[in-house]
């Protein structure tokens, strides 16, 4: 058995920013991956959106306030420069390595936690036993005894323990995905921008404008990532997406510019020609029930404005999500965490990062909590 002030379990970025911030001596991390902040790699499509100059409670679904009043955006990427990552933020507030390597990130934090912490890579966590005077934690490979414990995963990775704990949580739900909906199959690869989405579902509505990427099988783009959060947060992926293909015109405006495209005389199959791309086109007209084969100059007023009203209001049903999730909705509620986020039901049981339940929006906002709580549950131990 191998004894430690402190076990962290979890070599992600919370894990990693509350072993680097403790002052406690003895430290080990465990990891199931072979090498530490190793999903650092994918993030920001490479690059590694360490976090957003516009960090506010609005873009989670919990009010963090407090939380970012003690260790902001800023306070975190003093502390990477103080490990010598150079950052920027761009243009849309995001805060990226000045290298735009997400390897760059993980280099200085791997650099920083092999000086500070013991790590024990490919171990995977079988069972957390609390005993006196803290706790026992057994991996496939080893046996762990320590006063104070930090659970840091991701996901649905420990449910199995935090149901023998007795612990409350809220189910582990993929958000910030992309969505399936079996009525994309023809727009497979189309891509639409400024575009204005709004994703119903039972309980909540909501709007963004983007891009939209159709994919097989769905929809994908930041927008639509952002938009999953209110199935996730119901986990329930049961609802629609909206896409008003041209938010910058009223429809009296459209109404009009199909209304002079009458004039084209020419067969609906080529009605929008050089308005939408063809994949496109088909769709408006399928879900207008417009049959394509008569001419342009025969449209009814009726027939315009079904046309008017598609356009701005392109329907897809909603049926699940795929399996490219950045976070999960849900987790141990920040009610059941005192404000260092220690468990108020066991003693020295520290939690961080997505195993709470907050999650945001695309744009380093994940990440920002990532690290604030890191820190927080660091210097808490």
């Amino acid at each position: 058995m191998k004894n430690y002030e402190v076990v962290i379990i979890g070599c992600g970025a919370s894990g990693v920013m509350a072993a680097l911030k403790t002052k406690q001596k003895s430290v080990a991390v465990i990891d199931a991956f072979s090498k530490p902040a190793k999903k650092l790699l994918v993030t920001g499509n490479g690059r590694c959106n360490l976090t957003n100059k516009n960090i506010d409670k609005t873009f989670y679904n919990a009010n963090l306030k407090t939380y970012f009043e003690r260790v902001s955006q800023f306070e975190t990427l003093k502390f990477f420069n103080s490990l010598g990552l150079e950052t920027f933020f761009d243009e849309e507030g995001r805060g990226y390595p000045i290298s735009n390597s997400a390897k760059s990130v993980v280099d200085v934090l791997s650099a920083s936690l092999n000086k500070k912490a013991d790590l024990f890579l490919e171990n995977k966590v079988e069972d957390v036993e609390v005993v006196s005077g803290g706790f026992v934690v057994k991996t496939d490979k080893e046996v762990f005894n320590c006063k104070k414990l930090v659970i840091a995963t991701g996901g649905n990775s420990l449910n199995a323990i935090l149901n023998k704990l007795n612990l409350k949580y809220k189910s582990y739900t993929p958000s910030l995905v992309a969505l399936k909906s079996k009525d994309v199959k023809d727009l497979n690869g189309i891509k639409v921008s400024d575009v204005l989405v709004t994703a119903s579902n039972k309980t909540e509505t909501k709007s963004e404008k983007g891009e939209v990427l159709f994919k097989d099988g769905g929809l994908s783009g930041i927008v639509i990532f952002n938009l999953s959060t209110i199935f996730a947060r119901n986990s329930n992926f049961d609802g629609t997406i909206k896409i008003d293909l041209l938010p910058n015109i009223t429809e009296s405006e459209l109404a009009k510019k199909l209304e002079d495209r009458k004039s084209l005389n020419v067969n609906l199959d080529k009605f929008f020609v050089g308005f939408f791309q063809n994949a496109l086109a088909n769709e408006i007209f399928k879900q207008t029930k417009i049959n394509t084969n008569i001419n342009s100059l025969n449209l009814t007023k009726e027939q315009l404005l079904k046309l008017t009203k598609t356009i701005k209001n392109l329907t897809f049903k909603i049926d699940g999500c795929f399996d490219n999730n950045q976070v999960y909705s849900g987790g141990i509620s920040l009610n059941d965490l005192d404000e260092n986020l220690m468990s108020k039901q066991i003693k020295n049981l520290y939690f961080a990062g997505e195993i709470c339940d907050v999650d945001g929006a695309c744009g380093g906002y994940n990440l920002q909590w990532a690290w604030t709580s890191g820190q927080i549950v660091g210097e808490s131990l």
